[in-house]
């Protein structure tokens, strides 16, 4: 993945190996990484999907026949940069487990049902003043495997594009209160406090709507000392 911006200490964003986190082990590099001139083509092109981004792209919950089982949740905020303007016109993508803590993936057999109506996908772009939103389900936790009785907090994967496909940042979004956090060595990666609260939503009553979906911000800061912690791998 090939960072857009410049990004904050190292301590605010998770390193790439993290021995708690045992596949960084195996994955992160030994050697000291070699840089790659990119090609025009990676720098300018194509603008990778904003040409397809579909009006409801943004509703995880009106994707198929039915509505997907489980709490409906509105999430929304801004993509900003280091000054807290809003970044327009960005390219947005979320994936997600569905309400029992289960991907539509191949990988993940864990013995918690399927969804027929919830991907656990989608997208959208940020306005002129960078804001955006998606409606969802409110994922489940899961077990993934790292150590004994281990599980993942509940969270959404967020995919944020620049203006091409190599110009990519990927985090996730939490929930306040989880009682997982304490042993989530994922979460626990990124060793500034002040850092991981950044990677927790906040509970917008403000925006809740009545009697159809509680709602979560969560805002999206590219760089800064206030940057949200993103993968660096």
């Amino acid at each position: 993945m090939t960072l857009i911006y410049p990004i904050a200490s190292n301590a605010a964003h998770p390193p790439r190996l993290s021995p708690a986190y045992k596949s960084t082990v195996k994955r992160s590099p030994q050697k000291p990484l070699i840089p790659m001139r990119h090609t025009l083509s990676e720098l300018t092109g194509p603008v990778y999907g904003h040409q397809t981004v579909r009006e409801n792209d943004h509703d995880l919950t009106i994707q198929h026949k039915g509505e997907p089982l489980g709490e409906r949740i509105i999430v929304h905020g801004h993509v900003l940069d280091e000054d807290g303007r809003g970044v327009p016109n960005t390219l947005l993508e979320v994936w997600q487990a569905n309400a029992c803590g289960r991907y539509i993936h191949v990988v993940d057999q864990h013995p918690a049902p399927l969804d027929p109506n919830f991907t656990g996908a989608g997208r959208t772009q940020s306005d002129a003043n960078g804001y955006y939103k998606f409606v969802t389900i409110k994922p489940g936790a899961y077990p993934w495997g790292n150590h004994h009785n281990a599980w993942r907090p509940s969270h959404i994967h967020f995919s944020v594009f620049g203006h091409a496909f190599v110009s990519r940042l990927v985090t996730q979004m939490y929930f306040p209160g989880d009682p997982l956090f304490p042993f989530d060595p994922i979460f626990n990666s990124v060793t500034d406090e002040k850092a991981r609260l950044r990677m927790i939503s906040a509970f917008d009553l403000e925006n809740t709507r009545p009697e159809w979906a509680l709602c979560y911000r969560f805002e999206i800061v590219l760089r800064g000392r206030s940057a949200t912690p993103m993968e660096t791998k």
